[in-house]
């Protein structure tokens, strides 16, 4: 049995959840993939997936297995690229995630930029306003608006963005302006969640933390939809600094109660551990920290 050759059938069906996806990733048949899969579970004396007709789902000691076949050909990659001279001059596919409309408005010109700085470089985007699971989804690189929980991953902090309250110049004329958070009640607010059941606004009032849930007759569930409703002057809606940069420069939106804005939210570059990092992940993490930090989207 070629092992290399099974871990990397191995890795590229768990990342892509399927063996006819992962043997399209390699350009080699199913049934080859599916062959060596199985001779690796076989040498190995263990199930890594669960198949069923509809999924294949990685087995807790698949899981264990998966990260460390990663950090192995991870270590193989950066060795050839050693011996034969490449190193420095990254090459292959690097996967970045990121909001939606960030990685519109602010990643995808840096990453214009990184592929005109190393042209072997080829990159795969996940752009969705949702938490990606990097491991799971066989992610490199994401880029994360949050307050980060305790893990393995590495972050670097390069900005950070603030919630802020908006409404279009026409509605605070026709509706009159708010001068603090209870003025809220007294007006059309649109809520941007990706729940049903809405969301809550952590906002300042008299010194403190509250929090408030509006009640509206609009619920979107993109920044994008919640933006335009307010640009039309449909009522106030709460969303990311960043996500109404040139509506405000535009003088399409503005501003209010900025003192009840809660705590800014922090903005990290995110990677795997620094002994399962290749080099061309490596060069992705270092372009986007440098050009983040220096980015008119983030405060700094």
């Amino acid at each position: 049995m070629d092992q290399l050759r099974s871990m990397r059938a191995f890795v590229a069906v768990a990342e892509t959840e399927g063996f006819a996806a992962g043997a399209r990733a390699l350009r080699l048949s199913a049934p080859s993939v599916t062959r060596l899969v199985s001779d690796l579970e076989d040498a190995l004396g263990a199930r890594l997936f669960h198949r069923t007709t509809r999924s294949v789902k990685l087995t807790d000691a698949g899981v264990r297995y998966l990260e460390d076949c990663r950090r192995i050909l991870a270590d193989l990659e950066d060795a050839d690229a050693h011996a034969g001279g490449r190193h420095g001059q990254p090459e292959g596919w690097v996967s970045v995630t990121g909001s939606a409309l960030f990685g519109r408005l602010a990643l995808t010109p840096i990453l214009f930029s990184l592929m005109d700085r190393y042209p072997a470089l080829s990159v795969a985007t996940l752009f969705v306003d949702r938490v990606v699971h990097m491991m799971d989804e066989g992610i490199d690189v994401a880029v994360r608006i949050a307050d980060l929980p305790d893990s393995t991953l590495v972050a670097s902090r390069v900005g950070s963005v603030r919630r802020v309250l908006c409404a279009a110049p026409s509605y605070l004329e026709a509706h009159g302006d708010l001068t603090n958070v209870a003025d809220l009640d007294q007006h059309r607010l649109i809520d941007f969640s990706q729940s049903r059941s809405g969301s809550r606004w952590g906002l300042m009032a008299e010194g403190k933390l509250i929090t408030h849930r509006p009640e509206t007759r609009l619920l979107v569930n993109t920044a994008d939809a919640a933006i335009a409703a307010a640009v039309a002057g449909r009522g106030v809606t709460r969303v990311l600094s960043y996500q109404i940069a040139a509506e405000v420069a535009e003088g399409r939106l503005q501003i209010i109660l900025p003192e009840a804005e809660g705590p800014p939210l922090p903005v990290h570059v995110v990677h795997k551990e620094a002994g399962q990092t290749t080099a061309r992940v490596r060069a992705v993490v270092d372009h986007l920290v440098e050009e983040l930090r220096i980015s008119s989207w983030l405060d700094h």
